[in-house]
């Protein structure tokens, strides 16, 4: 019987920022509990792929993974993409035991790293009552996803901010230079953009190129390999081994 292994499946991008800092984080997660062997794997564009590493672990004679979405909601890669490869991966690897982890959102975890990210920017405790701040997502087709955002950005709103609104990246509207322009239509003093995403890319860019062009007074960075979310991917590893029925403290 071997350790259980981390798996972390992220998407990919054809970005090299957007690998490089999943290899951060993960080496982060290395670093927060030493002797757990993490692995990283790309759905696409990056290497190495799910299959291969897979493979890999289960010719090296592992016999339990945990494969953790590096994803924020559960949309279309965390309920059909990843569940499909897991599938095909079971039945070609019938000895190796492969558990498919939660996504990371909605986490207390995630909204304290978007905190660090924009106090990094320059956001102090006393700024909050008069600042507006936008809540800018990659997007998606999914209600669900959809429907947490706007639940964290109505949790962020009791936090101190004078309003908070979300914001896409993808074809969903409104889109960031829209909402920064639409708080500062309505008198907010100061606007901060937060984008709610992990590695640096095309839709990141994206925000960033929205918040500029409609003068966000801040733009945080995005939440990358923080502390916070290296516990993250932790706590969900430890959820997908406890039986179901069972609890963490148990």
């Amino acid at each position: 019987m071997t350790h259980p292994t981390l798996l972390v499946i992220a998407h990919g991008s054809r970005d090299p920022r957007h690998a490089a800092t999943v290899h951060a984080l993960t080496e982060r997660v290395r670093t927060e509990r030493p002797g757990l062997r993490v692995e990283t794997a790309f759905l696409e564009f990056n290497a190495p792929s799910v299959p291969r590493v897979l493979e890999r672990l289960a010719a090296q004679g592992a016999d339990e993974v945990v494969a953790l979405p590096l994803l924020l909601t559960r949309a279309f890669h965390a309920k059909t993409d990843i569940p499909s490869v897991l599938r095909e991966a079971r039945a070609r690897l019938p000895r190796l035991h492969i558990r498919q982890a939660d996504v990371l959102g909605p986490s207390p975890l995630l909204n304290a790293t978007l905190g660090r990210r924009l106090r990094e920017a320059g956001v102090r405790p006393g700024d909050l009552p008069r600042t507006g701040l936008v809540l800018a997502s990659a997007g998606s087709s999914d209600p669900e996803a959809i429907a947490v955002i706007a639940e964290i950005a109505r949790e962020l709103r009791h936090t101190g901010w004078c309003a908070v609104r979300p914001a896409f990246a993808s074809a969903l509207l409104p889109r960031t230079e829209d909402v920064v322009r639409e708080l500062r239509a309505e008198g907010v003093e100061r606007v901060a953009v937060a984008p709610y995403v992990i590695a640096p890319g095309r839709l990141p860019d994206r925000i960033a190129a929205g918040a500029e062009a409609a003068g966000a007074d801040v733009l945080a960075d995005v939440l990358g390999p923080a502390t916070e979310l290296a516990r993250l991917l932790l706590n969900r590893f430890d959820e997908a081994r406890v039986p179901v029925g069972a609890s963490l403290s148990a």
